[in-house]
């Protein structure tokens, strides 16, 4: 494990797919990350790469072959070295090795920086093609975190989720697993999004962000703690699983979406998929600030 600690902050990652496991409040001990209970979810932070959500049959082709990859990619499953580390920072990395071109037949070098800076955590990732093709891939995020937060006895559906800038959103249907982009419906977020359970019958709540930069704060009133994450990204996600009455809430910074329910399987027209050209690097991140 990794510890990032200042004055307020200690942070705990694990090199494995570099997920963030603890973000504990130093005065309080209040710990802000969901615990990974697998009785509910058994993950606190995984990153998405080199796909978002399922694929159909999980499968898909590049100039006429198959390949198998399940839901979310590989790289949240796999161990990524330290490339730098110091008290308030550290970036991991992951390359493409014989094992991930099993599952996706591109060389790429992904790194996760994080940087804690008072009370916020800044997450940066890169993501370099190193082919002498264009290479199409989805990133995301899913960090989960404790509803309630520890600190007043409230429960989960006593939070709310406030967005800014405040306005009408634009919501992808999911069908079982599957986006239908085709039937995207309006979301009403001038106002706070109340936090109950059955918000996730039917999966996320996929809002379309238009890499907007905007701000997804989930507190309650009758608690002074609570997390905002702001994000520049085409879409995010809200989730909590369904029907098991989880205490906890992810919002996930999405790069991609699933496989569409009309999906042909070929990744370079999946639906949301990003390309980036030969030696290119892409850029992405967040910042979580916790209060």
């Amino acid at each position: 494990m990794v510890t990032l600690k200042n004055d307020y902050l200690t942070v705990t990652i694990n090199p494995l797919g570099a997920e963030l496991t603890s973000v504990r409040d130093n005065a309080s001990h209040l710990e802000y990350m969901w615990s990974a209970d697998k009785a509910f979810w058994g993950r606190h932070a995984p990153f998405l790469f080199p796909i978002v959500g399922r694929l159909q049959d999980n499968q898909y082709q590049v100039n006429g072959q198959t390949y198998q990859m399940t839901q979310h990619g590989f790289a949240r499953d796999r161990v990524f070295t330290v490339a730098e580390q110091g008290a308030t920072a550290v970036t991991f990395q992951l390359r493409a090795d014989e094992v991930s071109r099993e599952k996706y037949p591109f060389d790429f070098d992904l790194t996760i920086t994080y940087t804690l800076t008072d009370h916020e955590l800044r997450v940066a990732a890169q993501i370099t093609n190193e082919n002498d093709q264009r290479m199409p891939f989805s990133f995301g995020a899913h960090p989960g975190f404790n509803l309630p937060f520890g600190g007043a006895p409230v429960d989960f559906t006593d939070y709310q989720v406030t967005v800014a800038p405040k306005r009408v959103y634009q919501r992808v249907p999911l069908v079982g697993p599957y986006s239908d982009t085709q039937h995207a419906v309006p979301l009403d977020l001038t106002h706070p999004l109340a936090l109950t359970h059955d918000l996730f019958a039917h999966d996320a709540q996929v809002l379309t962000l238009d890499d907007r930069e905007t701000t997804v704060m989930v507190s309650t009133p009758n608690d002074d703690h609570g997390i905002a994450l702001t994000v520049a990204a085409p879409y995010l996600g809200i989730w909590s699983p369904y029907p098991k009455q989880a205490p906890f809430v992810c919002l996930e910074p999405w790069w991609g979406l699933a496989d569409d329910v009309q999906a042909t399987g070929d990744l370079e027209t999946k639906v949301a998929i990003q390309h980036l050209d030969p030696h290119a690097s892409f850029n992405a991140g967040y910042q979580i600030t916790y209060f």
